[in-house]
């Protein structure tokens, strides 16, 4: 996990692992959307999600084009975007895919404001 916003595409041309920027027609409401949610996210907004054993990741504005971080083959927000027409962003919201108990509620506190700025978008 992370805290980011990802957004289409997560594959490329290439296939290259990481460092490709693959381009959507929708490139710039996706970027506003990204933007939108991670604005609002005291994390997130850094770019800087200290995630144990990525500590040097960084995102600017806390938002990435999903091919030029990782390149994933076959994913459902491409998919979604291509054979649906459905605009989806991925969010990563914790370092921890399984954060306990114990922290749900700063989780929830950290997102709130993001959640309905992205709603407001919507």
């Amino acid at each position: 996990g992370s805290v980011v916003a990802s957004y289409p595409y997560d594959d490329s041309p290439t296939h290259k692992p990481t460092g490709v920027y693959s381009k959507s027609a929708d490139d710039e409401v996706f970027k506003y959307l990204a933007k939108a949610y991670a604005s609002h996210h005291p994390i997130m907004r850094t770019g800087k999600p200290n995630c144990p054993g990525e500590e040097g990741e960084t995102f600017q504005g806390g938002i990435t084009n999903g091919a030029q971080w990782y390149d994933v083959e076959g994913g459902m927000q491409d998919y979604n975007y291509v054979w649906a027409s459905c605009y989806e962003i991925t969010l990563e919201l914790s370092c921890c895919k399984y954060p306990p108990t114990s922290e749900l509620q700063q989780e929830w506190e950290n997102n709130r404001d993001s959640l309905l700025t992205f709603i407001e978008k919507v």
